[in-house]
């Protein structure tokens, strides 16, 4: 059964990320409510939280940071990353290592 985290669109794949700033070490916890749940080090100023956030996608998922945009949540707890050029398999694999 696929993770109800992601969804494969044309060309790339989007995350529902449940994002916990100011945590003591960035890492994937798991899945929590229908979202990959991701703690991050950086705190929730000055998007400080979104760019270790699209820095820790690209290298978990071995692709340029160009490739991972933040579509939707910039202010928000709850986002979407969008991640160009990987298909829904590889993204699964990858990021269901940490959980």
């Amino acid at each position: 059964m696929a993770a109800s985290w992601f969804k494969e669109v044309p060309g790339a794949v989007e995350l529902a990320v449940l994002v916990q700033p100011r945590a003591s070490r960035t890492r994937v916890v798991g899945e929590h409510d229908g979202m990959l749940k991701l703690q991050l080090a950086a705190p929730p100023v000055d998007g400080e939280a979104n760019a270790a956030l699209l820095e820790f996608l690209a290298k978990q998922l071995g692709v340029p940071k160009r490739q991972v945009t933040l579509v939707a949540g910039d202010a928000s707890r709850r986002k979407r990353v969008r991640v160009e050029g990987l298909g829904a398999a590889a993204v699964e694999a990858v990021m269901s290592l940490g959980t």
